[in-house]
């Protein structure tokens, strides 16, 4: 390391990049998992919530049946509006102190921001799913129980397939807003890319430097990830256009399929017998 420090703003952040580019990348990487794993547990939160909220209840369903279901969507709803409605940084606070003030569990540095990135993440997605789900046409939930299908045949086969699709985008959004939102957890100890670059700009006193990197790092991870879902998405979409199959019974109908005349009767033939005289007399 140089004994002389850069005074010029481009040459201090080279300066952190050179010296302090592992730390960086580092906490980037942790920042990426953390997004992550948080994603991918809270969708699967996310999906069970909206799959629940939407079950049907009718008055031919025994009282057990609709009690239960009330009381479960009325736990459900409250766990929905109280992460939806509080930020994640309090959220952590109180979870990770709360818990072990007055539970007497201390959390693992990991599974901290794992378990509260996944729960901040599932009652966002809860009520995706749940719009996803109430989007589809109730004549696809129909056709489904009249074939005898039940209710959870129905939405694993008919609709959860459809509400996927449509739902892709917002799932992206909270890849994105999981990268960008992970860093509220330093202020429980988690070492991420902003506590990296925290750590790095109170060395020298640079933080506008240290937050340059941090900045430029965090909008390579987003840009990318927003990019690789879009790809995603249009896989999803199938091509633009589809040739229709002349081999197909239903290009029949569309005049694109030369049936072959009765008995093996040749019209062509036919006629140019009759032209050269061997036809049969009228």
């Amino acid at each position: 390391m140089s004994s002389t420090l850069p005074t010029g703003y481009w040459d201090r952040v080279v300066f952190l990049i050179s010296n302090y580019g592992i730390s960086f990348l580092r906490g980037a990487g942790s920042t990426l998992l953390i997004a992550l794993v948080g994603t991918f547990v809270g969708c699967l939160i996310g999906f069970a919530v909206g799959i629940v909220q939407t079950i049907p209840v009718s008055k031919q369903d025994s009282i057990v049946k609709r009690a239960v279901l009330f009381v479960g969507k009325l736990i459900l709803n409250i766990y929905v509006e109280v992460f939806r409605g509080t930020p994640m940084i309090v959220q952590a606070m109180f979870i990770y102190f709360g818990a072990m003030q007055y539970l007497g569990i201390t959390m693992g540095m990991w599974f901290a921001a794992f378990f509260i990135v996944s729960i901040n993440t599932g009652a966002y997605m809860a009520e995706t799913v749940r719009g996803g789900i109430l989007s589809i046409d109730p004549g696809q939930t129909e056709g489904a129980k009249a074939i005898g299908m039940t209710h959870f045949q129905t939405m694993l086969y008919v609709i959860f397939p459809q509400t996927l699709r449509n739902i892709i985008p917002q799932i992206g959004n909270n890849l994105i807003i999981n990268i960008k939102d992970s860093s509220v957890l330093s202020v429980i100890g988690v070492i991420e890319l902003y506590y990296a670059a925290k750590q790095t700009a109170g060395a020298y006193y640079w933080w506008f430097e240290a937050m340059t990197v941090a900045m430029i790092i965090y909008l390579a991870m987003t840009f990318a990830f927003s990019r690789l879902l879009r790809f995603w998405e249009s896989r999803l979409d199938g091509p633009a256009s589809f040739d229709l199959a002349t081999t197909d019974q239903l290009a029949h109908t569309s005049s694109m399929y030369r049936y072959p005349e009765k008995g093996g009767f040749d019209k062509e033939r036919n006629l140019e017998t009759n032209r050269s005289g061997g036809g049969r007399d009228k």
